[in-house]
């Protein structure tokens, strides 16, 4: 309809309020060439200040076609032009957008680039995607990768709205939006496809979007699901297993003593579990170090780390620093090609015990020393810092004073390990915890070998009890597996112990240590047990082969300690 005056003012000041905060340059012009409205990007090109300008209309009419995109010369700058027609609203009413050529292709530009990028990375692409489509920030198609989707060649694509082509698509709503969309579904081709879709940025403006379809169906998905469930499933048992290989079996219930100064060493180690106090474990093979190190770290504050135990003696000097701290791929003649990680590596979150630590060669000595003073250490042939998070636990069998006399053992190393001492007595110094290890390590035999618990003779335990046990609880343990194997019947009598041990009852005497009273004691013990024994434990028949009464038999009993073993 045509308009009045008084509607063109109305009109103008309508489109001032909407036009105003556009970025492009944006005029209102009547079919008579009269511009109702410009907003302040265009008024630069306008010398005058009224609202007919004649030689605009000519420009207008010549460069603006209706519904069509045109490049024309506005003084010296190239403009991108284009004139919508309003006749949906108002008749004879003329939209015109202008926009700096050199920015549109500019545009254009950093989206071929895209597009360039893309044919370059199609075989990639192929690989890992179903399709991708590439669009401009008007939804036109500028790059198609979907011929095998869609059976569109990507010449019948170019050039054409994205939604032209793909059913219900979004891809422009992004190019518009600059909001990414990622992992939706959406139907393609009857299929729940999984697709994302992103906005393709420049300095801040949103220049096009690209999409791509990841999984062709949710079926896809749903399989590499269960395949990672799997492969989680896997690395959780694997892990498990490792943490079995490298963990604490014992805890201070496993120290069996009545012992005063073995439970006073165990006291200490309780308190000591709960700090992270580095530990120096000193005593005789066999004694139980190891079963120490063990309870400090189960029951401290480390026990849900790994529990790496390292035989310092057991290691040929060149392997030792590698054995210790690891080594790179390449970094010495027969090193695997993936290389190693170290014990102090694997022990970090948790404990490393270094077994026989008075064996470490002397120029290893002083490696450790500074790993333990800077907390970090690096594997052979390489030069990362690993940091060490590790509690230090050593043992010994030795005397690291004497060695340390001797220049065999250096003596900042001992210093620094030596925080926390736990001296461990050997067997021969604590004869009464035998008679309950015995009962001990017998339960446990019988339960590994899935046989009957057996009791002892008194003539078994006399003589275990006056071994002198150099090899100390690992001694024991051989000793008793052994008379449980060769048992015949439900009591372990002396014949199944090895005749060293039986032979040691007899010979003891001839120890300087033994007085005349101990002797008689000696003798008299071990008949009275003999006579118990052919009496098949009937005292009161016992004490008439003795010469002896009963009364005085059961006398003897308590005075000699005979009782415990029968």
């Amino acid at each position: 309809m045509p308009l009045n005056e008084s509607d063109l003012l109305k009109l103008t000041e309508l489109f001032k309020s909407i036009f105003d905060v556009f970025h492009e340059e944006i005029v209102l012009q009547n079919e008579e060439g009269r511009i109702l409205y410009c907003n302040g990007k265009y008024k630069s090109f306008i010398k005058d200040n009224g609202l007919y300008v004649e030689s605009f209309k000519a420009f207008f009419d010549a460069y603006a076609v209706e519904g069509e995109k045109d490049i024309v010369k506005v003084g010296s700058i190239k403009k991108s032009v284009v004139k919508i027609p309003l006749s949906n609203i108002f008749s004879g009413l003329y939209f015109i957008t202008l926009r700096d050529y050199h920015e549109v292709l500019r545009g254009e530009d950093e989206l071929q680039d895209i597009v360039k990028g893309i044919d370059i990375l199609k075989s990639l692409l192929d690989t890992f995607y179903y399709g991708m489509a590439l669009v401009d920030s008007n939804g036109i198609v500028v790059k198609w990768n979907y011929e095998n989707l869609f059976g569109i060649k990507e010449e019948e694509a170019l050039g054409k709205h994205v939604t032209d082509i793909i059913d219900n698509t979004r891809l422009h709503i992004v190019a518009k939006t600059g909001e990414k969309e990622l992992m939706q579904i959406q139907d393609i081709n009857g299929m729940n496809a999984v697709t994302s879709r992103i906005p393709i940025y420049k300095n801040g403006e949103v220049i096009g979007a690209a999409g791509a379809v990841l999984f062709k169906d949710t079926k896809e998905l749903k399989k590499l699901f269960k395949q990672i469930d799997i492969l989680e499933k896997n690395v959780h048992k694997y892990k498990r297993e490792i943490e079995t290989i490298y963990e604490a079996r014992y805890g201070f219930k496993d120290i069996i003593t009545e012992d005063y100064k073995m439970m006073e060493q165990k006291e200490i180690a309780k308190k000591v579990s709960l700090s992270d106090v580095t530990v120096l474990i000193q005593g005789e093979s066999g004694t139980g170090k190891e079963l120490f190190a063990h309870a400090i770290h189960k029951e401290g504050l480390r026990s849900r780390g790994p529990f790496v135990t390292i035989n310092c003696a057991s290691i040929p000097r060149e392997l030792m620093e590698s054995e210790l701290f690891g080594y790179e791929s390449g970094a010495f003649t027969g090193a695997k090609k993936e290389g190693k990680t170290g014990k102090f590596e694997l022990a970090n979150g948790g404990t490393i015990l270094l077994d026989e630590i008075g064996c470490m060669p002397i120029d290893m000595q002083s490696k450790l020393l500074r790993v333990l003073e800077a907390k970090e250490f690096e594997r052979v042939g390489g030069n990362k810092r690993i940091k060490l998070n590790a509690r230090i636990i050593a043992s010994t069998n030795e005397n690291i004073e004497l060695a340390i006399k001797d220049n065999k053992f250096r003596s900042d190393l001992y210093y620094r390990l030596n925080v926390i001492k736990i001296e461990i007595p050997p067997l021969r110094e604590r004869r009464q915890d035998v008679v309950i290890l015995c009962k001990s390590i017998i339960k446990s035999i019988a339960e590994r070998y899935y046989m009957t618990t057996k009791e002892f003779s008194p003539a078994f335990m006399e003589a275990v009890k006056s071994y002198n046990w150099p090899g100390n609880v690992r001694e024991l343990k051989n000793v008793m597996e052994r008379a449980m194997v060769l048992s015949k019947g439900e009591i372990l009598t002396t014949e199944t112990l090895p005749s060293y041990i039986v032979k040691e009852d007899y010979h003891k005497y001839s120890e300087e240590n033994y007085s005349l009273k101990e002797i008689l004691e000696d003798t008299e013990r071990n008949a009275i047990k003999r006579a118990i024994m052919d009496c098949g434990g009937n005292k009161t028949l016992a004490a008439k082969k003795l010469g002896i009464h009963r009364t005085a038999l059961h006398k003897k009993l308590q005075k000699l300690r005979i009782d415990e073993y029968i």
